[in-house]
């Protein structure tokens, strides 16, 4: 760690190869990525042969099922080639269109492969169950299988199935008109900052500077020029919005559910309480919330406090954390989850899965992406701050999930679901936050760390709540045909912001647009509320943890190692988490309260 950062090139060439990700581990080059892409291609064709045969007994359906992990396998790594390439530089237009082909395989795949289920549902259950029972390869297809009868009810005939098939690649536009927007359209403006600087109000860049400059006028400059960029096309973000939600209440409607929201929770099996008592009960204790802020207003003098002073430490803090520094305290910091769990983030860091720096034209944020049958990326942007450093700790809990699941798990389970990915991410979080506490001898490092504590509480779980409430409230319009303009969707999240903040917080002219920003709106709708159980559960389980019990270190694990191999509110019980007992949530907001007391205490 140092005080002092020196500038990074943005030319992506002239980054060091140790700190950009290793994609020749997938394929050396693009020649053997098209030799894949080709069997791919004649693999989706092999699924004629296959079509009408299902009843004729258990080896027919065996091979389907088989076809499709050996192509799904495949896939992975065709996908993921092109598309991380894409993220490197997403004005690379070549590489773009190398992602979209294999898009379009997909698309293709899906409609050759329509038939499947409603063929499948066409044989009695009882008979498949009698064919898994006497047949040990297809025995392990046995969970998947029986989903597919579970969600009898919303699968379509045969053509009714194909149908839908076609409207894949439609379906996906919003999400890619967004990207293109957000990102490789974008044209963020150039700042002069208080000190002469000037910097333009990159992602990256945005974030950095209100995480470390103390000068309120320079963060509201940073934010103005930031999301001025979205307010000026903020007709077209609505739009694509609207065209989400469009798309949802179709998809809904065709498989007969009665709300999109309904259509989300369904395939996980999760019921639709657990997202209305979440929003309840967090609209309720949200005192804590606006306790803090409060008490961020008094502690740094502000008249008036925005959103864009969220983010400023309540003291002053110019450390700046090295990539490199950083990689043994986050090693260390999973000690209770065990030695081999260790030796895995070691692997991980040196051999080269993260590409670490912004450089020009590169997707912003971060994330984790798995590729099976190879191991696990990750995506910085790296800018020496604090929440980087929570940042690499949170996509490695991912990642190690993706590894365990992969590891132990046939392919047909590998891919766990949306609802248990945040646990061991925000898990991970926590840990390193315990370690670091343990670490320091000095009270401004405490009230730093302290702060980052309870920031992470309101963002990953009052802010994920409000963004869900939003969400809700936005696709309810469209189901009761009602508009979805650029106002009103501006004047939904005004509303909410008001009511979780009160009158803690003030509004800047552009607050009302900011809901613009936010990817998943537009890229996996009803998925931020996830971030928030998640949040709830790994709560529950390091606490167990923390107590030093063993027990509670190997459920979690096995429960890591379980991938999709089960309906998530199980996994998480069998993890020690139960998630319709309303005192689950309500501990977050309990735990919020004797932090903020804590730190009352320190300031």
């Amino acid at each position: 760690m140092s005080t002092a950062s020196q500038p990074r090139p943005r030319d992506r060439s002239a980054i060091d190869d140790a700190y950009k990700w290793r994609l020749e581990d997938i394929y050396p080059d693009w020649q053997a990525w098209e030799a894949d892409v080709a069997a791919l291609d004649a693999g989706i064709g092999e699924y004629a042969a296959l079509k009408g045969t299902l009843a004729q007994g258990p080896d027919r359906l065996l091979a389907a099922l088989q076809l499709n992990d050996r192509l799904g396998v495949i896939a992975y790594k065709a996908f993921f080639y092109p598309a991380l390439r894409y993220d490197e530089d997403q004005r690379d237009n070549e590489v773009n269109a190398r992602r979209q082909q294999v898009q379009a395989l997909f698309a293709r795949w899906q409609e050759e492969t329509s038939w499947i289920n409603p063929e499948l549902l066409a044989i009695p259950l009882e008979t498949v169950r009698s064919w898994m029972d006497g047949n040990e390869e297809l025995a392990v297809y046995r969970f998947a299988i029986e989903e597919v009868y579970r969600q009898q009810e919303h699968v379509l005939d045969e053509r009714g199935e194909h149908l839908l098939s076609l409207t894949s690649q439609m379906a996906a536009a919003p999400a890619e008109a967004y990207q293109a927007l957000s990102t490789a359209d974008a044209r963020f403006p150039e700042v002069e900052l208080s000190t002469g600087e000037r910097v333009v109000m990159t992602y990256g860049n945005y974030r950095a500077v209100l995480a470390t400059n103390r000068n309120q006028a320079d963060r509201r400059a940073a934010f103005l020029a930031h999301y001025g960029t979205f307010a000026g096309t903020i007709n077209t973000y609505a739009s694509l919005y609207h065209g989400v939600c469009q798309r949802d209440r179709f998809s809904a409607r065709a498989r007969g559910y009665p709300t999109t929201l309904d259509a989300a929770l369904f395939g996980d099996n999760i019921p639709r309480s657990v997202v209305d008592n979440l929003i309840a009960s967090t609209r309720a204790g949200v005192e804590p919330l606006r306790r803090y802020h409060r008490l961020r207003r008094r502690a740094l003098g502000l008249e008036r406090y925005y959103p864009y002073d969220f983010s400023i430490p309540l003291v002053t803090w110019d450390r700046r954390y090295r990539y490199d520094d950083v990689l043994e305290a986050i090693t260390a910091s999973a000690a209770p989850l065990g030695r081999d769990y260790q030796e895995r983030l070691r692997e991980g860091f040196r051999g080269r899965w993260i590409d670490v720096y912004e450089n020009d034209g590169k997707r912003s944020g971060a994330y984790s992406a798995a590729v099976y049958g190879v191991h696990p990326y990750m995506l910085l942007n790296w800018t020496d701050t604090l929440d980087d450093v929570f940042t690499l700790a949170h996509e490695m809990g991912h990642s190690m999930h993706t590894l365990l699941a992969h590891e132990r798990q046939p392919f047909v389970y590998s891919n766990y679901t949306i609802f248990v990915a945040e646990v061991p991410s925000t898990l991970s979080e926590t840990l390193l936050l315990d370690h670091l506490l343990e670490q320091a001898t000095d009270r401004t490092e405490r009230i730093v760390l302290l702060q980052h504590a309870i920031d992470n509480i309101t963002s990953t779980f009052y802010t994920q709540v409000m963004f869900a409430d939003f969400e809700l409230a936005a696709h309810v319009r469209v189901e009761e045909d009602r508009p979805l303009t650029a106002d009103v969707l501006n004047e939904l999240y005004r509303e909410r912001f008001e009511l979780y903040y009160g009158d803690s917080v003030d509004l800047e002219e552009l607050t009302p647009v900011t809901w613009a920003r936010i990817p998943h709106f537009f890229g996996s709708p009803y998925y931020v509320y996830q971030y928030a159980t998640c949040f709830a559960s790994a709560a529950r389980i390091v606490q167990d943890i923390r107590r030093g019990d063993v027990s509670a270190r190997d459920r979690y694990l096995e429960m890591l190692a379980a991938g999709g191999s089960d309906h998530p509110m199980t996994l998480l019980r069998n993890a020690g988490v139960d998630l319709t007992d309303p005192s689950t949530v309500q501990a977050v907001v309990e735990q919020l309260d004797t932090l903020v007391t804590q730190l009352e205490a320190l300031v």
